[in-house]
């Protein structure tokens, strides 16, 4: 386990890929298994602790985004990224909301997966256990930590995608300070951001469309140019 050697999981259908992935991580100190499949996959997982799953996104029969949901389902703290062809803004929140913690986009470098792996590592380190509780009222609404739950004053929830919860969820727990899209990015998917990625502007807007009274025109989720975004709410800890 981490505090030995990490142990990986690499799902891929491609025995050049696993083979090559199973090598390099090998030699940097890592215990390396290797699945084809989604139903491979989980006879590995009931079979020992894995630490970070390597998701090929194109999988025959249950793709990896699918895979991803039902991973993050089964385990909180499993580190997972992605593995894709897919570079699109679009296809990179969608690849963060099915539970990925990041990804990375064929064709890559594996000095560069290596480092998103080590990060993922370190980000698991720092995870709130799944039992934690906690919650925070702010104008209207109530974000329940532990049960990853908005609820509005009125007792209406608010479906946030996983993407969504985790921005807000940052915002929430330092109100009034301005925070920096690369350490929103840093939150959401424990990756650097990049000046062309547009994830968390995204993000910001849809959470804008489900909390503000007028998106247009934001009273709790402001804009500072060139800075970040802040939460201007008197937030209370419940």
């Amino acid at each position: 386990m981490i505090e030995n050697r990490p142990r990986l999981l690499v799902v891929d259908d491609d025995p050049v890929t696993c083979a090559r992935l199973e090598a390099y991580f090998s030699s940097a100190g890592y215990d390396v298994l290797a699945a084809n499949n989604g139903e491979k996959m989980w006879d590995v997982l009931r079979a020992q602790p894995i630490d970070v799953v390597l998701l090929d996104v194109g999988l025959p029969g249950k793709d990896g985004l699918e895979l991803a949901r039902e991973l993050r389902a089964h385990d909180e703290r499993l580190g997972i990224i992605l593995v894709t062809g897919r570079s699109d803004d679009i296809d990179k929140i969608v690849g963060l909301e099915s539970g990925a913690d990041d990804y990375v986009t064929k064709p890559f470098n594996s000095r560069e997966l290596f480092a998103r792996v080590k990060i993922v590592l370190r980000g698991m380190r720092n995870r709130p256990a799944a039992q934690e509780h906690g919650a925070y009222r702010f104008a209207n609404w109530t974000i329940h930590i532990a049960q990853r739950r908005l609820v509005g004053s009125d007792g209406r929830r608010e479906n946030l995608t996983r993407g969504e919860f985790e921005l807000l969820a940052s915002l929430v727990r330092r109100p009034g300070i301005v925070l920096s899209r690369d350490r929103l990015m840093q939150n959401v998917s424990h990756r650097a951001w990049d000046p062309n990625d547009r994830t968390i502007d995204v993000l910001i807007s849809r959470l804008r469309e489900k909390l503000e009274v007028d998106s247009k025109n934001p009273e709790l989720i402001l804009t500072v140019r060139g800075e970040g975004y802040l939460l201007a709410a008197d937030v209370t800890p419940l």
